[in-house]
Formats: C-alpha cells, sequence, structure tokens
C-alpha cells in the first residue's frame, strides 16, 4: 500500500512537496488478512519466552495477530503460533498470552464499505 504525504525540501524549508510513500503490510496468522504492520499486534519470540511487542520494534522473529480475541484464540488454539515462531510455548507463556487477548475486544468492527 502506498499514501502520499508532505515532505519538506532540504535545499528550501518553506517549500513541500508529495512523496508516495510505502506502508509495510503483514499478515494475522489466524484469519490471515493482510493489514497496515501498526494494526497488529506483534509477538515476538525472545530467549527466554514469547512477549507482546507493542512498539514493533524488538530483536528476534515476530508473528502478527489482529487486535481482536477471536483472532487471539484462533492463533493460540493448537500450535499456529508454536509453528510461525518455530518455538514450543511453556504453559506459563501460553497462560499469559490468553489473559493478554482476553483483555482485547471480543468481535471485529464490520467494515464500511
Amino acid at each position: 500500500m502506498k499514501v502520499k504525504v508532505k515532505v519538506k525540501v532540504k535545499s528550501n524549508p518553506t517549500q513541500t512537496i508529495l512523496r508516495t510513500r510505502r506502508i509495510p503490510q503483514r499478515s494475522c496468522i489466524a484469519c490471515r488478512e493482510t493489514k497496515n504492520k501498526r494494526e497488529l499486534i506483534r509477538l515476538v519470540r525472545t530467549p527466554h519466552a514469547v512477549e507482546v511487542d507493542t512498539n514493533g520494534k524488538k530483536a528476534g522473529r515476530g508473528a502478527y495477530l489482529c487486535p481482536v480475541r477471536e483472532c487471539w484464540d484462533t492463533g493460540l488454539k493448537g500450535n499456529r503460533l508454536e509453528y510461525t515462531l518455530r518455538i514450543k510455548l511453556a504453559p506459563e507463556n501460553r497462560k499469559m498470552l490468553v489473559e493478554y487477548g482476553n483483555s482485547l475486544p471480543e468481535k471485529r468492527e464490520p467494515k464500511d464499505e
């Protein structure tokens, strides 16, 4: 996806131009929808556990889930997250992720088309 943004010209700071910028896209591992990277929640594999990466900047293998409970339930059910991150989840780590998912809204908002 591309979006036009205003950028100041270095040679003349009072002048601005429109430049096309790419917006990174990622797929939810549960529903497989492609969305803007900032709309999804990143889970990152660290040496000790799987953590929720709110900024999207932590180092490590990452996976993305939609910010709705139904995607978290699907992603944590079975071994979908484990397969994507190539790690075996500890029971206490899975419990922490399930609790985080339970704090999210139940269903996604209907799209206005």
